[in-house]
């Protein structure tokens, strides 16, 4: 049985939900869209936003910085930071 994607089929990734924010806004930078095409265009917008934000947040939590320590590296999480 061949294995399923672990992402979720509805909600775009990060760089899908870019690519979609950015194809979105030239489109109503355009003027071209009557009223109810630019609402639901904005309310698509917003929601690509949040998308974007969360895969930000996440990435951000996932950011760790290699410190040097006796001539090893060690991984440590940038909240575990000392004052340099």
């Amino acid at each position: 049985m061949p294995k399923k994607s672990t992402t979720k089929s509805a909600t775009p990734d990060f760089e899908a939900a870019l690519a979609e924010l950015e194809k979105l806004t030239e489109k109503m930078e355009s003027g071209e869209q009557s009223l109810e095409e630019a609402l639901q265009s904005f309310q698509r917008g917003v929601e690509l936003t949040r998308i974007c934000q969360k895969g930000l947040q996440e990435a951000e939590q996932r950011v760790e910085k290699l410190v040097k320590e006796n001539d090893a590296y060690l991984v440590k999480p940038m909240d575990e930071e000392s004052g340099d």
